[in-house]
């Protein structure tokens, strides 16, 4: 199934890495990364890509995984795993670590005037080339509690109106007054390269 695995990469903040994420549904097994030579061949044509051996680590705690190399050069990736007798595949991911890197900060607005369920907006498109932006929250420990993905660039917890797909597998809980959470939202463009990481830590009100 083509599309059956949700799959994105960023460059990592610090080392310029690729970092290749993606949703592993319950039940998922045998999870593989492969990669093209270059950008130049055709990321829809299979035979273009080879499997390749990369550290496999868990985020948010294990609800999403993450592949993590260093490339000197652009090409297109695709994640696949077993689920219910099917080989599911990622669409391709063009990355772009060298012609433009993501971009990490803090730049969300948080409003928080109604009691526990804290608004979030930041600039839309703010680097081009968006498609749709991917909203966590997580709490202290780093588990996700919400999972959403918006073509607008605002969410609030938990209002689901304008969610156009949820990761989200169980009813997440009332945040608790004075709790520290976090916050992480990825722009993410037609290709699947992450142009925007924001990441920011509140305390609920």
């Amino acid at each position: 199934e083509q599309g059956g695995v949700i799959a994105c990469a960023a460059s990592d903040k610090t080392t310029g890495e690729i970092l290749t994420f993606y949703y592993p549904k319950a039940g998922a097994s045998n999870i593989k990364y492969f990669e093209t030579e270059n950008t130049v061949v055709d990321g829809d044509d299979y035979s273009n890509y080879t499997l390749v051996s990369l550290p496999n680590a868990p985020v948010f705690n294990g609800y999403l995984g993450k592949f993590t190399h260093a490339s000197s050069h652009e090409k297109w990736m695709i994640v696949t795993f077993e689920l219910e007798g099917e080989i599911k595949v990622s669409n391709p991911i063009r990355s772009k670590q060298i012609s433009k890197e993501s971009v990490w900060n803090d730049q969300v607005t948080i409003n928080q005037s109604q009691s526990m369920l804290p608004s979030f907006m930041w600039t839309d498109n703010p680097v081009g080339d968006n498609a749709i932006y991917f909203q966590v929250v997580t709490d202290e420990q780093n588990n996700l509690l919400s999972g959403t993905y918006t073509y607008d660039n605002y969410f609030q917890y938990y209002n689901t109106s304008n969610v156009v797909l949820n990761v989200t597998t169980q009813n997440p809980p009332d945040l608790m007054v004075g709790s520290t959470y976090n916050f992480v939202l990825m722009d993410v463009s037609e290709d699947n390269w992450v142009n925007w990481v924001v990441e920011k830590s509140f305390q609920a009100q």
